[in-house]
């Protein structure tokens, strides 16, 4: 959680600085947690590349950046009907059907020098911090973890006008289509989960009994103020929506009331690396308890 000191090494660099077992004991604590700081990097680090609709050079060579940061990370084509797009799989083995963590890293092609800060970048990164935190098999109670970059979350150019669920959401239903819906548990997707000021209620499509479980878990992280009771007013077409529609439990954290969306003022400084920690501090307990 973001506080106090914060962790900017890798684990295994802590032990080899010394100091004796009280400090590697602080040291494994700290590398278990959440750490805003290295997220927020990731966050820069998407930016850093500019607008990057599904297809696009910049969002295939961001892509070639972020696949290694997923534990046994792979490109997954998203086939021949859209060519140039491929999603980004990692996964930790353990017991039971996955659980997927998942978020989009795409941005729309419209308006021209949109960068979608919190649409897209902050859930996609993270995503990659929980990677790293669950990677143990204690911090995730053995269970096994799926974690899933899609492409082509947003519309391609042109086609505004026709429905979302079945122009965009083209990764996500890549991946139900591939892997069936006996391949997940449970689904948990991130987006818009770091606005100044942020906090997040039920989206109403979102399943009540894993949605429940995760307010637990924020309660038990020290952040449930983050995770009011009640639902949002709107239902969200979303990455959930292929794998409710197949059956998986899921759920979408995001804040629908961000005042910055889909629009170029969708940018850094409209974001807060506290709500970014809460978020991923909740799903972090979600998975490591188990509910």
């Amino acid at each position: 959680m973001l506080g106090g000191a914060v962790v900017f090494a890798a684990t295994q660099d802590f032990f080899g600085a010394g100091g004796g077992k009280s400090q590697a004991h602080e040291a494994a604590r700290r590398a278990e947690r959440f750490d805003a700081a290295r997220a927020w990097r990731l966050v820069r680090l998407q930016l850093s590349y500019g607008q990057r609709p599904g297809g696009s050079p910049q969002l295939r060579a961001l892509a070639d950046r972020l696949r290694p940061l997923l534990p046994n990370g792979r490109f997954e084509d998203l086939g021949p009907n859209e060519p140039g797009l491929r999603n980004i799989v990692g996964e930790l083995p353990g017991r039971g059907p996955p659980i997927l963590i998942g978020a989009h890293y795409d941005t729309q092609s419209d308006p021209v020098g949109f960068v979608g800060a919190n649409d897209g970048a902050a859930g996609t990164a993270a995503v990659l911090e929980l990677a790293r935190v669950l990677r143990p098999a204690s911090a995730r109670d053995g269970r096994a973890v799926t974690f899933v970059l899609f492409d082509g979350e947003e519309q391609p150019k042109g086609t505004e006008s026709q429905p979302f669920a079945s122009s965009g959401l083209r990764g996500s239903r890549s991946f139900v289509r591939a892997h069936g819906a006996h391949s997940v548990g449970e689904m948990i997707l991130l987006d818009y989960i770091a606005g100044r000021g942020s906090t997040f209620q039920r989206e109403r499509a979102s399943d009540r009994g894993l949605w429940g479980r995760l307010r637990d878990a924020a309660q038990r992280a020290g952040v449930g103020s983050v995770f009011p009771p009640g639902d949002q007013s709107e239902l969200i077409v979303d990455d959930t929506t292929p794998f409710q529609m197949a059956g998986v439990p899921a759920i979408d954290i995001i804040d629908w009331g961000y005042p910055y969306k889909q629009g170029v003022h969708d940018t850094l400084d409209k974001l807060d690396p506290r709500v970014l920690d809460a978020v991923g501090e909740a799903v972090a307990e979600l998975v490591r308890r188990g509910g």
